[in-house]
């Protein structure tokens, strides 16, 4: 299946480095850039990139995903664009001037989406332009729900097929189904597994969640953790035991 794909896929994307520290993404799902600094200072050196969604950035706009990356931090803008192909790579070709590393796009957007977002991130060639494939709040009686048949496993994949074919360079999901997806894709893409919670911590709105040493085992090159880290006592703490989890 890989040798159909981009060549721009086969890049070696499932190991971002030997620093577990490029595995690891904070979630600064906060209101304030003032509530984001801190964050950010009390984790310190421990995490290299901060993902920044749409609660900070609908509350503060672009200025705090600047002064991210003007302080050294790399930002993983996850807005989730889905929309028409040209307004989609409008927003992607912005999100390129302000200096993210990754961004995400829904993968339900279609080809033609998907395609114009990925020609937008040109600019930036070091951009992973990230397809959302099954959100992880979301089970298979959901999809039911809204019109889609087969297990959330079958969606996954035929989305990160699709995703792949496009010029995505990675793909969001659960780590519930990196390893089929791995089977089936190959290596050479980068997983992002959101939902995922050390080992007994609240799972709070998500369905599909793992541990981070489980995610990394699945497949995921990255995880992303908000809430374990954010309110901890100790953040900066709690972001290197994890780290010594996804190491392990």
């Amino acid at each position: 299946m890989l040798s159909t794909l981009p060549h721009t896929l086969r890049t070696g994307l499932r190991h971002p480095g030997d620093d577990p520290r490029r595995r690891l993404i904070v979630a600064l799902d906060v209101s304030t850039a003032a509530a984001a600094q801190k964050i950010v200072s009390a984790v310190g050196d421990s995490v290299l990139t901060y993902k920044v969604g749409m609660q900070l950035y609908t509350a503060e706009g672009p200025q705090v995903v600047r002064d991210l990356v003007a302080s050294g931090r790399r930002v993983f803008l996850d807005l989730k664009y889905h929309d028409i192909p040209n307004t989609v790579g409008a927003a992607v070709a912005e999100a390129a001037k302000l200096g993210v590393s990754m961004l995400t796009v829904h993968a339900c957007g279609g080809g033609k989406m998907l395609t114009t977002a990925v020609d937008a991130a040109r600019a930036r060639p070091d951009l992973l332009v990230l397809a959302v494939t099954v959100l992880t709040s979301l089970d298979a009686n959901d999809l039911e729900k809204v019109g889609i048949r087969g297990s959330v496993e079958d969606s996954v994949l035929r989305l990160a097929t699709i995703a792949l074919a496009n010029g995505c360079r990675g793909v969001v999901t659960s780590a519930r189904e990196a390893s089929t997806l791995r089977a089936e894709l190959g290596d050479e893409f980068a997983i992002v597994t959101p939902g995922v919670r050390p080992a007994g911590t609240n799972a709070g709105d998500q369905v599909r969640i793992v541990t981070p040493a489980e995610a990394i085992a699945a497949g995921a090159s990255h995880i992303v953790v908000g809430r374990p880290i954010t309110e901890a006592a100790d953040p900066a703490a709690e972001a290197r035991a994890i780290l010594g989890q996804i190491s392990g």
